[in-house]
């Protein structure tokens, strides 16, 4: 063993605290290379600097403790493959984070700003004949159901041309967490016997407050404000319906600016 450095002076090198020294130790992140058994005194060596330091950067990243010991137990070559994974994964967690902290920023701008007011219109959408799904969404229930919906779609369409996909979903979706949403493909097709979910279905020229939000999907309560707005201050009746179209999605393209969708709020 090299220079023995008490946990004081490991302290001062490392710039942690005592106290986060004595939590890595408990936590088994960071075991000081010796510990007198009659003291409880515990000691560390230089070599221990460095992964010392990359502990607290784990840390600050909110690295998830089983995943930072399995990398800290890890081989340390620069190629290992569980190490890799396992900084891969988090890396993309922080992005996601991080983007949608900045979408968050971007939509508090855009509402402490009285000035700035989503551009919202009345209109009559034409009478359109489809192909759908329709289902009952259970509380609690993730996007899976919808990711379903269009598999279906897409097996009952084959390789015909489509126009983009559209969703009619009742405001209890939103309010209450569950309700009956209706996922649907604009196409004459007809729905193959193996598509039993799958049925033909005529939608009617209806009114709507509309919208066209752009971007990814994390602000879209914005757009809906501001078409339900429109409408409580128009005295429009609202249906129990409200409908998306998605005029450029993830199904078009991987990069959420891009990406269009019409929000109506379907009146009477």
């Amino acid at each position: 063993m090299g220079k023995r450095l008490t946990i004081g002076e490991f302290s001062r090198i490392t710039h942690l605290s005592i106290r986060a020294l004595r939590r890595y130790h408990e936590q088994d992140l960071l075991v000081p290379a010796e510990v007198d058994p009659a003291s409880g005194y515990r000691y560390y060596s230089l070599e221990q600097v460095r992964p010392a330091l990359t502990i607290r950067r784990f840390r600050e990243l909110d690295v998830p403790l089983a995943d930072l010991r399995t990398f800290l137990r890890a081989d340390s070559s620069a190629t290992d493959v569980e190490q890799h994974q396992i900084l891969t994964a988090h890396l993309r967690r922080l992005e996601d984070r991080l983007g949608r902290t900045q979408r968050a920023v971007e939509a508090l701008r855009e509402l402490l700003d009285p000035a700035v007011e989503r551009t919202v219109t009345l209109e009559t959408l034409p009478a359109q004949r489809v192909l759908a799904v329709t289902l009952d969404v259970r509380p609690g229930a993730d996007l899976t159901w919808y990711d379903a919906a269009m598999r279906d779609l897409d097996t009952a369409v084959v390789n015909r041309p489509v126009l983009p996909p559209g969703g009619r979903y009742a405001h209890d979706l939103f309010t209450e967490g569950h309700g009956r949403a209706t996922v649907y493909l604009p196409t004459d097709a007809k729905p193959p016997s193996a598509t039993p979910n799958v049925r033909e279905l005529d939608l009617p020229e209806r009114r709507a407050a509309v919208a066209t939000h752009t971007g990814s999907h994390d602000d879209l309560d914005l757009t809906y404000g501001a078409v339900g707005s429109y409408a409580a201050h128009h005295n429009l009746q609202a249906q129990d319906l409200v409908e998306e179209l998605y005029l450029v999605g993830p199904r078009d393209t991987d990069q959420p600016p891009r990406w269009r969708t019409l929000v109506a709020w379907l009146v009477d």
